[in-house]
């Protein structure tokens, strides 16, 4: 397992909400981060099946482009009685004509479970694949997940995407429904950074 040794770290995403919460995350390791956005730099295009495929291909870009070490990440929702799906195509169910539409991906996952007679509990996981590349070619890879299932009716306005139809094992309320900061210390993607912070940082 490499160690991270300097300070500068570029985020490979345009969210800055993202990069925030990475920031954050990295501030008590002098670490001091830029985005995709803060270089100029486009979002490459993801060509991979798998999420530490696409994380790599977008960790790798943002390398090349700045000569700078860089983090990205690569998530989604994979339920088992959709064989897997949607998987790395979590964000493209909600696409639309007129930008994201996650009621109408989350309609499409419960029905397309109803089609095939999916019984109950509709087991899911919500997955998280983080990618650390160095200039040389090396990289890291660090993978989280929380077990779940999917429910209906939606419940819950808090959280994002699929937040309201995903509960998680052991717990009696939806992502939808629960405290964000609850959320954020169980959830995937904090699961994924224990690991890098723990492989790479300490």
């Amino acid at each position: 397992m490499r160690k991270f040794g300097g300070t500068d770290l570029l985020i490979a995403t345009h969210n800055h909400g993202k990069l925030e919460e990475i920031a954050n995350l990295l501030s008590p390791y002098g670490v001091v981060v830029s985005s995709n956005a803060d270089h100029g730099l486009p979002e490459p295009e993801e060509t991979e099946t798998t999420f530490v495929g696409n994380a790599r291909i977008k960790a790798h870009a943002a390398v090349k482009a700045t000569g700078l070490p860089a983090l990205s990440d690569d998530s989604g929702i994979t339920v088992d009685g959709l064989d897997g799906a949607p998987g790395v195509y979590t964000a493209d169910w909600a696409e639309t004509p007129d930008g994201r539409d996650f009621v109408k991906a989350m309609t499409r996952t419960w029905d397309e479970l109803d089609a095939r007679g999916a019984t109950e509990p509709r087991v899911a996981q919500f997955r998280c694949c983080l990618v650390l590349a160095w200039p040389d070619g090396h990289d890291e890879v660090f993978e989280g997940m929380i077990p779940g299932r999917v429910v209906w009716p939606m419940r819950g306005d808090q959280g994002h995407g699929y937040d309201p139809i995903f509960q998680p094992d052991g717990f009696g309320v939806t992502f939808g429904e629960m405290d964000r900061f609850e959320k954020n210390r169980i959830n995937h993607r904090a699961d994924a950074f224990t690991k890098l912070i723990e492989g790479c940082f300490v």
